[in-house]
């Protein structure tokens, strides 16, 4: 009875943590979510951790191919051990474009950006990161942390001064929760920022897993509360936490399978995704 217990209060933590942003970024929501269903690996408690975040193909992804498996651990495994090749792929491939001296900027809290970033750091790259507080909920402060613990330079702004820094950077790289046909998913804020580079013509990339694809996203609408708790009758709180951004204006795609113009990574992702679910 008592490991029963146990059971339910780690899959109830792990749904309650995904939900409140506790557990940030589509990698670890991805990995959290199956370790969810490895506890209930049923339909019933797919829904469930599926429902957490409608924004998050590469956790919705995982839970259909582990749907579909006559061997739920053993596909589990893959998955995982997927997610650390697919990234060790990015890193050599995203080391190409940095370049001694650089000025790159980034946004929110991508662990693919900061794990090729802290990569090319220890390759002995010489470059400092500027990147946005990402209000509300400050997820840039982390990626700055995690950064400067790697003993690798950070100057973190105010999104709103986003322009004065982005226009004096060499390279932009941003993460991605959903990659579908024609668009790419990410943090509140990307769609801007993308359109601030290509006027200062600062190359910028997408840095994701191509299981991130998906056919339809729905829009993640989060609780107002996130950005302003008052509790005036005339004060409405309209928060989405994603934007939408063209595939076609990005420099490309660094994926697992190399550096990608976006028409080219749709058509590997869907041949990617389509080989898991045989698993």
């Amino acid at each position: 009875m008592e490991k029963r217990f146990d059971k339910e209060e780690k899959f109830k933590k792990i749904i309650s943590d995904i939900k409140a942003i506790k557990i940030q970024g589509a990698n670890n929501i991805a990995k959290e979510g199956v370790s969810a269903f490895l506890l209930y690996p049923d339909k019933k408690h797919a829904k469930q951790i599926i429902s957490t975040r409608p924004t998050e193909p590469l956790l919705q992804n995982f839970i259909k191919i582990l749907l579909k498996s006559k061997n739920v651990k053993k596909t589990a495994k893959i998955l995982l051990n997927y997610m650390k090749k697919a990234q060790d792929s990015i890193n050599r491939e995203g080391l190409n474009l940095i370049k001694d001296g650089m000025k790159i900027y980034t946004h929110c809290h991508s662990s693919s950006v900061i794990e090729l970033l802290k990569y090319a750091h220890k390759k002995k790259k010489k470059f400092t990161v500027y990147t946005t507080e990402v209000a509300p909920l400050y997820q840039g402060r982390m990626t700055a942390k995690d950064l400067s613990n790697e003993n690798i330079v950070v100057y973190i702004t105010p999104d709103l001064s986003a322009e004065n820094f982005l226009k004096k950077c060499d390279l932009f790289l941003f993460g991605a929760d959903a990659y579908t046909k024609k668009n790419i998913f990410n943090k509140i804020g990307t769609s801007i920022l993308v359109k601030i580079s290509s006027l200062y013509n600062v190359p910028c990339y997408s840095v994701g897993f191509s299981l991130k694809y998906t056919k339809n996203v729905k829009l993640e609408k989060r609780s107002g509360k996130e950005v302003w708790d008052e509790r005036n009758p005339n004060i409405n709180v309209e928060y989405y936490a994603f934007d939408k951004i063209k595939g076609r204006s990005v420099s490309g795609i660094i994926c697992e399978s190399g550096i990608l113009d976006y028409n080219v990574f749709r058509k590997v992702a869907k041949k990617n995704l389509k080989n898991f679910l045989k698993i």
